[in-house]
């Protein structure tokens, strides 16, 4: 295993753990759409959401940088 099979493989674990991120952002947002919450309580779990989204799409754009440079370089 060189340093680019282990930045490809670092790589697919980040994009993976921004997935998970994404999947978490679409079920709390859901089950907070589907509990009829006040308006100062969705306003809040929205922000925590969004926050939490755009860490997970940094992830997972990070994730597949990885990737792509580790098979380009490791050829």
């Amino acid at each position: 295993m060189t340093i680019w099979d282990g930045l490809i493989w670092g790589g697919t674990a980040l994009t993976a753990a921004g997935l998970v991120g994404l999947a978490w952002c679409i079920v709390t947002a859901a089950r907070a759409k589907a509990r009829s919450l006040a308006d100062d309580q969705m306003r809040a779990t929205m922000r925590k959401v969004v926050a939490v989204n755009m860490a997970a799409l940094a992830a997972s754009v990070l994730g597949l940088m990885f990737v792509v440079l580790g098979i380009m370089l490791g050829n």
